[in-house]
């Protein structure tokens, strides 16, 4: 009698598992980490006062025109791997699509932990409020923790990094309405509005300082593509990928501008402009919430801080893995990253790759990682994607696009 047949093991694969809501909550994570709360005095310090706050809508405006970028293309192509597929299938599989698929895998592998360092480096800033006298070592320690933890928290399966995703979300916006309501209660426009002489003089050096906040702006707003980087986990992703990029772009922008009015409504800008003079902009959220309620208010609400500033990294890290993973499935990368973690569905290697390459980029500083990453980012990828979409209207016009 032949022993029976037994069928073969289902092989490990990608599950769709976030919809509209964990989606949007991704990107709001990403996008709102830190950023905001770390940048505010650099980007006061590019035009040196409260005009300053133009860079962040002209930010803004790029932003929307690539947001639109990312929707047609996500929700057209939706994988894993996000530019990665987008670039490759542009430009032409067997064409110069090989070549864009490359040069952006490798420039990933710098851009995309650059951007999860700046986490780190944010969140040592702030603990810096709490952990006084925090020296450099201390620091580098510090980083070292948060990454590990960061990496160990992804070392699981999709659909508990949702729910994991949604709770840092929260966390999130309860610290930003924290400030927002705090600093509308206190709002003293007369401190929020105190323009320097000359202000809106528009010279070549007024339109140099908004190039420069409006770089620190692109920064704060980097993250509002994130879902696109794990479209194969995503439910319907072309009704949810497009519409988790612009909603989350658009509640993140009047975030931002309530988080901006009502710190300068309270916190003379003066006393944190030029940034590299004042070490209190280090922490300028928790220099604000101590004028109003004192040291004891200000320290829970740093601990609030540092929860957003790890669930930025969190939101990176979740979708940034996925894009060797996919390069290597492909065949543009090394095969050893294409590997799905045999009983938990994810790209194990490529997650513990990038994590440590983050860790090590965190021991710089947030200056450097800043502009290491969006010279790297534009370049390639952001760049590439504009005129790949164009030559994907023309050479496939049938290509359904949801």
């Amino acid at each position: 009698m032949s022993a029976p047949i037994t069928p073969p093991a289902e092989q490990p694969h990608l599950i769709r598992r976030f919809g509209l809501l964990s989606a949007t909550a991704l990107n709001m994570t990403n996008m709102i980490g830190v950023g905001p709360f770390i940048t505010i005095p650099l980007l006061m310090s590019a035009l040196g006062g409260p005009q300053a706050m133009l860079g962040w809508i002209v930010a803004l405006v790029i932003v929307i025109c690539d947001g639109m970028v990312w929707s047609e293309l996500g929700a057209a192509m939706p994988g894993s791997g996000g530019s990665f597929n987008y670039l490759r299938e542009a430009f032409g599989r067997e064409r110069f699509g090989r070549l864009m698929a490359f040069l952006f895998v490798w420039q990933f592998v710098l851009s995309g932990p650059l951007e999860i360092a700046s986490g780190y480096i944010g969140f040592a800033q702030y603990a810096s409020y709490i952990w006084t006298g925090l020296t450099r070592p201390g620091v580098i320690a510090l980083v070292t923790v948060v990454g590990l933890v960061n990496i160990a928290l992804l070392y699981r399966r999709i659909n508990s990094i949702a729910k994991i995703t949604i709770s840092l979300w929260i966390g999130t916006l309860v610290t930003v309405l924290a400030v927002i309501v705090t600093g509308a209660t206190h709002f003293n426009p007369s401190v929020a509005f105190d323009f320097p002489p000359g202000a809106f003089n528009f010279s070549i050096g007024f339109f140099l300082g908004l190039g420069a906040a409006s770089r620190i702006g692109i920064y704060d707003y980097l993250g509002y593509y994130d879902v696109c980087y794990i479209g194969d986990e995503v439910r319907d992703p072309g009704r949810v990928i497009p519409r988790s990029i612009l909603i989350s772009t658009a509640a993140v922008a009047v975030i931002y501008l309530g988080i901006n009015l009502s710190i300068i409504g309270v916190v003379p800008w003066r006393e944190f402009v030029p940034a590299e003079a004042h070490p209190e902009s280090n922490f300028i959220v928790s220099t604000f919430m101590q004028k109003i309620y004192g040291t004891g208010v200000a320290t829970i609400f740093t601990l609030l801080v540092l929860w957003t500033a790890f669930g930025s990294v969190f939101a990176l890290l979740l979708g940034y893995s996925r894009i060797p993973y996919a390069a290597a499935e492909s065949g543009y990368f090394f095969r050893v990253f294409g590997r799905l973690h045999p009983t938990k569905d994810f790209p194990y290697i490529s997650l513990l790759v990038l994590g440590a390459i983050s860790i090590v980029a965190g021991f710089f500083s947030l200056g450097t990682v800043i502009d290491a990453l969006i010279v790297t980012r534009i370049l390639v990828q952001f760049m590439g994607q504009a005129f790949g979409l164009i030559l994907l209207r023309r050479q496939q016009p049938d290509m359904p696009r949801p």
